[in-house]
């Protein structure tokens, strides 16, 4: 029985309604996006037709979802919003402070170890504000979200960035910073910008070695990184209905990283039986008795282009097995020759030194199935993994089940190391390296996401590629980048040639999911009485001082540094070791910008400062601008902020003193983050304004006074030399957000209107 049948029950009682109100007040049929978008607004029933990229919009979502390392800061946010309960089902997931190194169990006892402070933490404020706990082990947070709250029709906000994933269960899932968590959880309105919507038509069917993985690599090789910003992605096709619910789920995972709001599919069969499968019989019926409000209205998928402001089609029968890489995970290379080609081009390291199978992206019962398969051929035709090879299940009721029905003895018998059930080298926490700085080069293939420098082990010369589960297993037999199962053969100890052959999987367990503890922990019905401590001599949690208002005058500020190339929040906030640090502002403000690279010299975390002209770490820079009383601006260039939904990028520079984020573009959700946190997030007008920027340089802000939507900023820009230059910024505030702005943070706005 599903948690929180009630709820969806009346979500279900709300849609058609709705639905129809809003088909008559837009006069044309609806894709799935725009129902589920109709059907939660904030006022209830439409009134209007809301302008795709345009208007602001305020939605109601239905619940909420946090991960260990991002639920910390917004939980200690909630603690100041001026409420004893949340008031949308929320739950905390403890999946990313948990290091791979030896194996399941000494690493998670590792963890518990090293992190009860914070995990303790966690479920005392999960347990007095009504908040349900799923313990470290239990597993990934969207693997688990996935087997137990996703619900076709459903929207959802979490704190993670791969929130998106429960797409692959017909809902509209959106990461958030932890910020835009704490409105909801207090009851109050959701903001977002109205998505634009993009149509992937799915022609064909996956056969062979291609799989549902390799459709979204494709689709960011089409994208690239950016091309999904401020859009729903909605599949649809044959090719959809011919997937399986998870395999719909890892490709909408890695629609995070073609920048895209959110990615979705219409109910279909397949979501039926995932539903059933995953003792949610309830879910299915009521999903089934207003199926046809669960998709698209079938005008919308006959012709799409009427409908979506870019259509895409991808024909399954001819897509070949993808590997997306290095360094970002829109690069495209197809499986064996044309890697041949591209790495010796390039310098890439041919040999593999690892395979990793997991993440939240492919770490289903039918990816580690298929992925066995492979495993078993090796073991029966004679062969042994060249690379090496590690496996995270995504949750305790996929091991469990992978356990019982023996596909982890499979990898094992071939020497894999099987990792907790939590997000481990995924997101850098993997102890693969003493000294990963000065790590040699190679090469690595997992079933991951994100594949920035340093994401997976902290060497800068590591190439990461990203590929399905199977041709991850493979490879690591192969150990070799350029190998194609689908031609190639391989040599085993007997001095045989042999040939893997496709690989075979089960979409579902055949004898259903078993769990023995799955490691929820519900919260008690009053929690008035919980105590929730912070030690204040604590180097892993800080309670938070409450941000003071920037101002409109500013002048007089500071360059801190002008950001060359890529600069994601891994460069502005690192994940890794730094983890530890999730809880405590100050602590990990030391690590504010040290990936970015600076423009004027091509070193990172070494800029100069305008109070002596010395060069040093940017976190000390910063402060001491800070204790001097001297604002700071940041440049940047396209897609500032690609990737995590990590708020720490924002809230680590308003800590330390910046006022101003100025970029050519940013990622939508890091240009919330900055917004909630009070700061301002601007671009140029002019995009070669960028370049006028010089090391020496002092911005004074010529108009902030006069702050409104709409209404672009003038910025004086004096150089070195006296020499001044004027540059028009743009914004995308409206009204509320300038609000956010004018009392220092939107959380400061909540705790005044809950006062």
């Amino acid at each position: 029985m599903a948690f929180d049948i009630e709820m969806i029950k009346m979500v279900y009682s709300k849609v058609v309604e709705r639905v129809d109100i809003a088909r008559k007040i837009i006069g044309r049929p609806l894709t799935l996006a725009e129902k589920i978008l109709y059907a939660h607004l904030w006022d209830g029933a439409p009134t209007k037709n809301f302008h795709r990229g345009k208007d602001y919009v305020d939605f109601a979502p239905d619940r909420v979802a946090c991960q260990d390392a991002t639920a910390q800061m917004a939980l200690l946010q909630f603690m100041q919003a001026g409420k004893s309960k949340v008031e949308v089902p929320t739950t905390v997931h403890c999946d990313h402070l948990i290091q791979a190194k030896n194996g399941a169990s000494s690493d998670l006892q590792n963890a518990l170890n090293t992190s009860n402070e914070v995990f303790n933490f966690l479920e005392s404020v999960s347990n007095k504000y009504g908040i349900g706990f799923w313990k470290p082990g239990a597993g990934i947070i969207h693997q688990v979200v996935l087997e137990n709250y996703a619900f076709p029709g459903g929207m959802m906000i979490g704190t993670d960035s791969h929130t998106v994933n429960a797409g692959g269960l017909g809902m509209v899932a959106i990461g958030v910073g932890g910020a835009d968590a704490v409105d909801v959880m207090a009851g109050m309105p959701w903001e977002l910008k109205f998505p634009k919507l993009i149509g992937v038509k799915l022609t064909g069917k996956l056969s062979g070695w291609t799989a549902p993985k390799d459709v979204i690599l494709k689709v960011a090789e089409i994208l690239t990184v950016k091309g999904g910003t401020g859009a729903i992605v909605e599949y649809f096709g044959p090719g959809a209905t011919s997937m399986s619910c998870t395999g719909k789920g890892t490709i909408c995972n890695m629609g995070a990283e073609i920048g895209a709001t959110t990615s979705t599919f219409g109910y279909d069969e397949s979501m039926e039986r995932y539903l059933r499968a995953t003792d949610r019989e309830d879910v299915a019926d009521a999903a089934n008795e207003v199926a046809s409000y669960l998709t698209a209205d079938p005008e919308v998928y006959t012709n799409p282009k009427q409908y979506f402001d870019q259509v895409i089609e991808i024909n399954l029968s001819e897509l070949q097995p993808l590997l997306n890489g290095p360094f970002t995970p829109d690069l495209s290379t197809g499986a064996g020759s044309d890697m041949t080609q591209k790495a010796n081009a390039n310098d890439w390291p041919l040999k593999v030194e690892w395979g990793l199978i997991g993440s939240c992206t492919n770490s289903s019962y039918e990816d580690l199935s298929r992925a066995s398969s492979i495993a078993q051929q090796a073991l029966d035709k004679g062969l042994k993994t060249k690379a090496e090879f590690g496996i995270n299940p995504g949750s305790e009721q996929v091991r469990y089940t992978a356990e019982r029905d023996g596909i982890l003895d499979v990898f094992e018998k071939l020497d894999a190391t099987i990792f907790t059930n939590a997000c481990g080298p995924c997101i850098g926490q993997w102890a693969r390296y003493e000294d990963p700085k000065n790590a040699p080069k190679n090469s690595i293939v997992h079933s991951f996401n994100r594949n920035f420098a340093k994401r997976a082990d902290g060497n800068p010369n590591t190439h990461a590629f990203v590929a399905s589960p199977e041709l991850v297993a493979a490879i690591a037999i192969a150990g070799r980048l350029d190998f194609n199962p689908i031609t190639d053969k391989l040599i085993n100890e007997n001095g045989e040639e042999v040939k893997l052959d496709e690989p075979k999987g089960w979409e579902l367990p055949p004898k259903g999911f078993e769990v023995k503890e799955n490691g929820y922990i519900d919260p008690v019905s009053d929690g008035s009485n919980v105590v929730v401590s912070v030690n204040p001599n604590s180097e892993r949690l800080e309670l938070l001082t409450p941000f003071a208002p920037i101002g409109n005058e500013i002048k007089g500020a500071k360059l801190l540094i002008k950001a060359f190339g890529k600069c994601t929040t891994d460069h502005i906030s690192m994940a890794g070791p730094w983890l530890r640090y999730r809880g405590h502002l100050d602590n990990i403000s030391n690590n504010c910008l040290i990936g970015a690279v600076n423009a004027y010299n091509k070193q990172t975390n070494f800029v100069k400062s305008q109070i002596d002209g010395e060069y040093d770490a940017v976190p000390k820079t910063q402060r001491a601008y800070k204790a001097a009383g001297i604002p700071t601006v940041v440049i940047g260039d396209h897609n500032y902020g690609e990737g995590s939904s990590r708020e720490h990028a924002a809230m680590e520079p308003r800590h330390l003193g910046v006022v101003a984020v100025i970029v050519k573009s940013f990622a939508r959700i890091h240009e919330t983050n900055l917004k909630k946190q009070g700061m301002l997030g601007l671009t140029f007008d002019n995009e070669t304004d960028y370049d006028l920027i010089q090391e020496d340089d002092t911005f004074n802000f010529l108009d902030l006074h006069e702050f409104a939507p709409g209404k672009p900023l003038a910025i004086e820009v004096v150089h070195a030399d006296g020499s001044k230059d004027t540059i028009k910024v743009n914004h995308t505030y409206n009204q509320g957000q300038i609000e956010w702005y004018n009392e220092g943070s939107a959380l400061n706005l909540i705790k005044k209107q809950n006062s």
